[in-house]
């Protein structure tokens, strides 16, 4: 999910629209925005990356470069974003620094393909990583820039960015509930808390929305009277 549609307050002239006052609001809940594990996010020295990415989905199971790159692109994209051109070459680097083995596979009227598996060593690096301090979350958002200074657009185009926001959360939380109701049985208490934190946050954004429409039609009303 895109930052820009992380958000939640605004100032307009010299009313603050208390119910959806974007500080506070967003800040104490801002694990959430991104959905699912923001909440599990565990950190090295330098910060969580695509290596304890990759690391972390091996521990399970030995897999190709294609399901790598497939779990990148659906459950994991709720809470880590990773440029899809980094990936071959990030295990091309974890292989020659012994994190992980590459075997060619042979596939009947398949091309062969590479399976990629954890080394003792890349299990250690993994579990150290697990272990480091608790980081905070990194964040910017242009959306909450732009509507923190919304007092300088008209009213019309500010709603327009709650409607386009509200539909942007509506269809993320649609499809995370989707694939939680499918995976929900197979998942592990700790996966399953992580989504649910998640849901709740893009259900949070969506009612802080719904009042801050409400209260800005309220103002446009207002005006053209």
């Amino acid at each position: 999910m895109s930052p820009f549609f992380s958000f939640k307050t605004y100032l307009l002239g010299e009313k603050y629209i208390d119910s959806i006052y974007i500080g506070l609001i967003y800040y104490s809940w801002k694990t959430m925005v991104h959905t699912y594990v923001r909440s599990c996010n565990l950190s090295g020295e330098l910060g969580m990356n695509s290596q304890d990415v990759i690391l972390g989905m091996l521990m399970k199971k030995s897999s190709s470069g294609y399901e790598i790159k497939q779990s990148l692109e659906g459950l994991f994209n709720y809470f880590y974003q990773s440029s899809y051109g980094t990936i071959y070459p990030t295990l091309s680097r974890m292989e020659q620094e012994e994190l992980i083995t590459k075997e060619n596979v042979q596939q009947e009227g398949k091309p062969n393909k590479n399976v990629y598996t954890i080394t003792e060593f890349g299990r250690a690096k993994f579990n150290a990583y697990m272990l480091s301090p608790v980081e905070n979350d990194s964040f910017k958002s242009d959306f909450l820039m732009r509507l923190f200074f919304g007092e300088y657009v008209g009213y019309d185009k500010v709603i327009a960015w709650l409607h386009e926001a509200q539909r942007a959360f509506q269809m993320n939380l649609d499809r995370l509930n989707d694939l939680f109701e499918h995976e929900k049985d197979y998942l592990p208490l700790t996966k399953i808390i992580c989504i649910q934190i998640g849901l709740k946050g893009y259900r949070a954004n969506l009612e802080a929305i719904a009042e801050g429409l409400v209260q800005m039609e309220q103002l446009e009303q207002e005006k053209r009277k």
